[in-house]
């Protein structure tokens, strides 16, 4: 179990939060998609919040807080979301599938864009969590390395399988172990977040690039490279480039990962460090290639026919945003019952149509495919097996870790 101290900010964690803030995915709307970690929860209201007064430690390291299920004779839930995240109808103001979820079920989702960064909206919902008290939502959706931090708190509720028939048996397997919640007990992903290699095909000019070497080794792509400013996401993928497991890497092979990464910004290989504003360069050819996350790529390829990604043999990157039931909501089946119904193929298929990330529902794509076959198609957005088998996750950090390696990192990036 981790202890929280009343330690203030490094500065090495200031900049990684004001970092997200200014270009990370914090920084994002859907169409550039994915989400802030600015150093996991070593950033602006979650270090804010640890730090300023202190977490108390949980009484334990699993299992939440019940409280009366008012399911049965309240027809309502309360659900948080990040913005623009949920399939629209053509006036702007409906959910089609929640829409579908009330007819079905006679109950009405509140339904409520208010996650506009994890650190931020764990500001906001702390104080009642920590002390034992309904933070007035049934649902929420939080990044993997945030909802790992609430599961250890013992802040979310376990999750009854009755209620999940086809969250159990639809769930990719892709996403069904991670090691912060085996067997997915207390969440279910909303979304997966893939991290991969693009580049310019006019920039490239026939260099070839297959691999996260090639960006780094390559004399013939110097400056024309970047990486990300997430932490996870470029040392994620160094680390799989080197041969290690970013699920099990020790320090010795993070700062191996550093110091290659650290040749390639000395010797003016790596441009820069960006969030989302690589988009740009990458389409007008200033950056040949870096590494990218996957649903900016999806857009972008639809609008320039230059930009194109690979996927390295070494694997890939991916990430997950999760559906979680916090401590003492008031309507914990009906919540469940949401979860469910969007492990229905169909009802999946209509919310990656719309919003175009990774979906972690088995048996989607012929659904899809009647809405957009080019999405369906599309292995970014319903990955097969093979590309299931190549995708790899950043392991849990202790707070120790998570110091340190922000720190290292920040130190490489010039954050």
């Amino acid at each position: 179990m981790e202890q929280y101290e009343p330690d203030r900010l490094t500065p090495a964690q200031t900049a990684a939060m004001r970092r997200s803030l200014r270009n990370g995915r914090a920084a994002m709307t859907r169409r550039s998609l994915l989400r802030a970690s600015a150093g996991g929860a070593l950033a602006v209201g979650g270090i804010g919040a640890l730090s300023g007064c202190g977490i108390p430690a949980a009484g334990k390291t699993q299992g939440g807080t019940s409280a009366e299920d008012h399911s049965a004779t309240e027809k309502t839930l309360n659900f948080s979301n990040w913005t623009e995240y949920i399939d629209l109808d053509d006036s702007g103001k409906h959910h089609p599938t929640l829409e579908t979820f009330r007819r079905r079920t006679g109950i009405s989702v509140k339904y409520t864009e208010d996650i506009n960064d994890n650190n931020e909206f764990f500001a906001k919902i702390k104080p009642q969590l920590a002390a034992g008290q309904d933070t007035g939502r049934d649902l929420v959706v939080l990044t993997d390395w945030l909802a790992a931090r609430v599961i250890r708190l013992g802040w979310v509720q376990k999750l009854d399988p009755s209620n999940l028939p086809h969250a159990y048996t639809n769930l990719s397997p892709q996403f069904r172990n991670p090691d912060w919640d085996p067997g997915r007990a207390y969440s279910y992903p909303w979304q997966g977040i893939p991290t991969i290699v693009a580049f310019n095909k006019k920039a490239l000019d026939g260099i070839e690039v297959k691999s996260v070497s090639d960006l780094l080794d390559n004399p013939k792509l110097k400056g024309r490279v970047s990486f990300l400013s997430e932490m996870r996401d470029t040392m994620g993928m160094t680390l799989l480039d080197m041969g290690k497991d970013p699920a099990k890497f020790t320090d010795d092979d993070f700062d191996a990962a550093i110091a290659r990464l650290q040749k390639a910004v000395d010797n003016g290989q790596i441009r820069r460090f960006t969030g989302n504003d690589y988009t740009s360069d990458l389409t007008k050819g200033d950056i040949a290639a870096c590494v990218a996350w996957a649903g900016d790529i999806v857009q972008l390829k639809n609008d320039s026919p230059d930009v194109d990604f690979v996927i390295p043999d070494s694997g890939y990157m991916t990430s997950t945003d999760n559906m979680l039931v916090p401590n003492k909501a008031r309507h914990k089946t009906n919540a469940e019952r949401l979860i469910d119904f969007y492990y229905e193929p169909e009802q999946a298929a209509a919310l990656a149509a719309y919003i175009n990330y990774a979906t972690p529902v088995e048996g989607v794509k012929p659904y899809l495919a009647k809405i957009d076959e080019d999405a369906a198609n599309n292995p970014l957005i319903v990955p097969d097996k093979a590309m299931q088998a190549r995708s790899h996750s950043f392991r849990a950090l202790s707070q120790k870790e998570e110091t340190a390696y922000e720190e290292k990192f920040a130190k490489l990036t010039g954050a």
